[in-house]
């Protein structure tokens, strides 16, 4: 697997749009116009969510609170045990999103998370992660796959523009070596589109939205995948280990 380069820190405004089939093609004929798609095309995203045993992490971000974080690990593609993955911090305050990561090998990132290997790393970011983990005691949780469009502005650096399809879970084999397989959290062919700004739309953008009544959503794919487990825990009768969104 191809080790690409990355930016460990950011913040920016995040906000997700659902997209049919139609809405998504008649969309990208006008918004490609302004935007291009980045070297790598359509990326397999594949990412492993921590929590603790009763899920706090999601309960809290679920029920909406002005700050709220999590922790995944996440690579790009299918990784072998010498690929390099992320261990990635995600917040968000008051609707701004920041990420801090870290760069390691497959084995090693495991090793840290699961087993308290601490890697041979020193850094700003590490020692942010090292707290983290050392505040809740983490576990894998789920894994959450999707295959991705990245487009970026040559006139803004800070706006992106990505595509997420066939977004997939799975409470299995909790480890990204073991494939990309899961199911589908959204019905067939919607699309997740999110745009990842600094700033206000340019104006060309929100043009294009307000004409396609494109709105925005409250989405979540591990809150997502999170709530399924737990209706269908409810359905089963096997509801008594899990939390519900407002335990």
């Amino acid at each position: 697997m191809e080790n690409k380069g990355f930016i460990d820190s950011f913040a920016r405004i995040e906000t997700k749009y659902f997209l049919s089939q139609e809405e998504y093609r008649r969309l990208r004929r006008r918004v490609d116009r302004h935007m291009r798609e980045d070297d790598y095309g359509l990326t397999t995203i594949v990412n492993i969510y921590f929590d603790t045993d009763d899920y706090e992490l999601i309960r809290t971000s679920l029920e909406k609170p002005v700050y709220k974080e999590k922790l995944r690990l996440r690579s790009y593609g299918v990784p072998k045990e010498t690929d390099t993955v992320f261990v990635e911090i995600k917040k968000k305050y008051d609707g701004l999103v920041g990420k801090r990561r870290i760069g390691l090998p497959m084995r090693k990132a495991r090793n840290y998370l699961e087993h308290g290997i601490h890697p041979e790393t020193d850094s700003q970011i590490g020692r942010e992660i090292d707290w983290f983990l050392s505040r809740y005691r983490l576990e894998p949780k789920t894994f959450i796959g999707y295959d991705r469009i990245a487009t970026f502005s040559p006139d803004d650096p800070e706006l992106r523009i990505t595509y997420d399809f066939n977004i997939r879970s799975r409470e299995n084999e909790l480890d990204l070596t073991a494939g990309d397989s899961g199911d589908l959290l959204l019905p067939e062919g919607q699309v997740l589109m999110e745009i990842k700004t600094g700033s206000a739309y340019p104006l060309w953008l929100s043009n294009i939205l307000s004409e396609g009544r494109i709105y925005p959503v409250s989405f979540s794919k591990y809150g997502c995948s999170y709530l399924r487990k737990t209706e269908s825990a409810r359905e089963s009768g096997n509801a008594e280990h899990l939390y519900t969104a407002t335990a």
